[in-house]
């Protein structure tokens, strides 16, 4: 009888701890489901307030503060979002962290936007900024590339005028390659307050510094002007102080931009610098899985999301906004998850080799001038693939511009397709060509087979389209 009772006491005992854990996964299930409507109605309102304020004339400081915290809270929350969705999709639940990430981001983003008020009723006395044609593509899915701080600066530098009697003002725009730098100047120049406050807008490097000293550019260089300056290298102070008393002769209401990843190019400014350091990984995140999946709904492919995860984070360790364009453009080609991985395994791969020969990441290894190795990248090449960094030498423009011309282009795309299809003779590999201005055309110069014998460390000058603004 005793047996009887205890068995009993025991399936009762076993019921009820079912009965309270089903209670306890019904309620959190409820609670997380409350939470994610909750964050996405707030981060519809904070998006919302974020694109206004990229399209209002910020001069305050703490506003541009206050948008950059706002910025890169909304970034953290779509993350977390994504990672939220899709990691219930794939493993049928949410763990413990992924539970407290969800609630720590609605926290967050709650109180930022607490703090907001005061900022939305100042960024209604905010002159507003006209839209060009191509900020479309921008707000497309409200798909906002950010930068927002940095552009307001930039277009307050510009539309503000020099003191009486001092010289142009110069204002340093610094950053590693590929992070964006000529495509946030393309962008603020763009602004048709900009465009109407000076007479002409000079490109110049620092092989062409000295020229503009000769009578015959002076005499095309009167009024208001803005010279933008892309230096690869240091410039000797000399040098400087005689193109930038030049520049004071033809108007004082003339600016300086200078645009380089060298740190001590700083000096010539007259201004605090900009400097462009990588996007942050979840601001990074946003724009690959836009890339990468265009106009596809991500909610089919949760498989792929996590492929896409992957590759983020292998590409935001580079910095270079190119290559994450150049990759999204090749996988939203093909949405299979055989050809996802495949990639993935070919990019690793030639992380990897490139370590192997030169010790360092191929970015890295880019950045420093020399070719690195892609043939792991394009599988069943009948022979090697090394890359130059593009780059831009106006003494070599002349004698090169008609081998340059001549040249085969193949797209980054072509050769994964077809590998074995790629010429014999050196070719430029296009990797990716910008939507919007400036419309940079990424292409690098690839070795004719027979001249593998070179040493992999040679330093090749790749091409950039003539003409492209700097």
């Amino acid at each position: 009888m005793e047996v009887a009772i205890s068995a009993v006491t025991s399936e009762l005992v076993t019921r009820f701890i079912s009965f309270l854990m089903d209670r306890y996964r019904s309620t959190r299930a409820r609670s997380e489901e409350k939470a994610v409507e909750t964050l996405q109605r707030l981060l519809m309102r904070v998006s919302t307030v974020v694109e206004e304020a990229d399209g209002r004339y910020i001069t305050n400081s703490g506003m541009l503060m206050q948008l950059k915290m706002l910025s890169e809270a909304m970034y953290r929350a779509y993350h977390v979002l994504d990672a939220f969705r899709y990691q219930a999709h794939e493993e049928k639940g949410v763990n413990k962290i992924m539970h407290l990430e969800l609630h720590r981001s609605l926290e967050t983003l709650e109180i930022v936007m607490a703090n907001m008020a005061e900022f939305v009723v100042l960024l209604g006395g905010c002159e507003r900024l006209s839209r060009r044609p191509y900020d479309a593509y921008l707000y497309t899915d409200n798909f906002m590339f950010g930068r927002h701080a940095e552009k307001q600066k930039l277009l307050s530098f510009l539309l503000q005028h020099n003191p009486p009697g001092h010289a142009p003002a110069v204002l340093p725009i610094i950053g590693s390659i590929a992070v964006g730098k000529k495509t946030l100047v393309a962008h603020v120049c763009g602004d048709e307050r900009v465009r109407s406050r000076f007479a002409s807008v000079v490109h110049l490097n620092g092989d062409s510094l000295l020229r503009v000293l000769d009578l015959d550019q002076r005499s095309t260089m009167s009024g208001m002007i803005l010279v933008i300056v892309k230096l690869d290298s240091d410039v000797a102070d000399e040098d400087w102080n005689k193109f930038h008393s030049f520049v004071k002769e033809t108007n004082t209401g003339s600016k300086v931009i200078i645009v380089s990843r060298h740190q001590r190019t700083a000096r010539f400014g007259s201004v605090k610098p900009i400097f462009l350091n990588p996007i942050p990984y979840e601001e990074f995140w946003y724009l690959f899985k836009t890339l990468a999946f265009g106009s596809a709904d991500m909610a089919q492919y949760p498989r792929l999301v996590r492929i896409a995860e992957e590759f983020a984070k292998e590409l935001q360790s580079g910095g270079s906004l190119v290559a994450a364009n150049a990759v999204a453009d090749v996988l939203r080609t093909n949405l299979n998850i055989q050809f996802w991985h495949c990639m993935l395994s070919r990019h690793r791969r030639v992380i990897q080799k490139n370590i192997s020969v030169h010790g360092a990441p191929p970015n890295l290894h880019f950045q420093q001038g020399h070719t690195i190795d892609i043939t792991d990248f394009a599988l069943h090449a009948s022979s090697p693939i090394r890359i130059a960094p593009c780059t831009r030498s106006s003494n070599m423009m002349k004698n090169d511009s008609m081998k340059t011309k001549s040249r085969k282009v193949v797209t980054l795309r072509e050769l994964l397709v077809n590998p074995t299809g790629r010429p014999k003779e050196e070719f430029s590999l296009l990797t990716w060509e910008s939507r919007m201005p400036p419309y940079s055309r990424f292409a690098h110069l690839v070795e004719s087979c027979s001249d593998h014998d070179l040493p992999q460390d040679v330093t090749v000058s790749g091409r950039k389209r003539q003409g492209a603004p700097v």
